[in-house]
């Protein structure tokens, strides 16, 4: 397994450990993506991909259909998504993405807890350099699917040559560069692939160690952020805790 892998899969619970939280999240992209594109699965690429992601996450399927609904009405509140940066303790860098129809509050709220933990809530863009910005597909594989000519065909649209394989699940994860997202997708829809769940992360270019102490520290900084509903997720290059 590669390093994004073994990052995104130490992470995951710690992202999306709370069912409600998760559903709540998968909600809203629901929304930008119907407001974009309609509420039809079959002609919003940005909507299928958010479905096979919510089913991914055994969101039921009224939750999803009522979230669709609720996005087409006319007093639905417009979300933009914010990206905030900076330095949390003992200098561990850290993301946060959100989802925000007042942008006002939402950063006023992360402010208050880089505050609160003695951190330094800096510019966007400062921290980029800290970590790689991916769109990310995971996808149900085919049983003749040779993925080295797969990687090979998606070299175009920027694909990384590394792959993650779950075979107890039977899907494949690639990771490409966000600006290709929808190319992405559609290559993988006309090759027949089933499933393609698609989002965006943020994979640290180098991990770093933290003592127990820091690290219960720097868990109740994120857990703190993550209670808010307009953040969707919350990144670090804090090293995950062995298993």
């Amino acid at each position: 397994m590669g390093r994004a892998f073994e990052y995104r899969k130490a992470t995951k619970l710690k992202r999306w450990g709370h069912m409600a939280k998760t559903f709540t999240r998968l909600g809203k992209q629901i929304a930008i993506a119907v407001k974009a594109g309609g509420p039809e699965p079959e002609n919003n690429p940005a909507l299928r991909s958010i479905i096979a992601t919510c089913k991914r996450e055994n969101m039921p399927k009224d939750n999803i259909e009522r979230a669709i609904k609720n996005a087409m009405g006319k007093d639905q509140s417009e979300y933009k998504s914010m990206t905030y940066e900076g330095y949390g303790p003992h200098g561990i860098a850290v993301f946060v993405d959100t989802l925000t129809d007042n942008t006002t509050r939402t950063v006023a709220d992360v402010r208050s807890v880089f505050n609160k933990f003695s951190g330094t809530l800096g510019t966007t863009g400062s921290l980029a350099y800290l970590f790689d910005h991916k769109c990310v597909f995971t996808f149900k594989k085919a049983a003749d699917t040779d993925m080295e000519e797969l990687i090979l065909e998606l070299i175009d649209f920027n694909v990384d040559d590394e792959f993650d394989e779950d075979e107890e699940e039977g899907t494949i994860t690639i990771y490409g560069d966000p600006k290709s997202y929808a190319q992405i997708q559609k290559f993988l829809e006309e090759k027949g692939f089933e499933d393609i769940g698609g989002e965006f992360t943020y994979i640290p270019n180098d991990l770093k160690d933290v003592t127990d102490e820091q690290r219960a520290s720097i868990d109740k900084m994120v857990e703190r952020l993550e209670e808010f509903d307009d953040v969707q997720s919350v990144f670090t290059n804090m090293k995950p805790a062995e298993a």
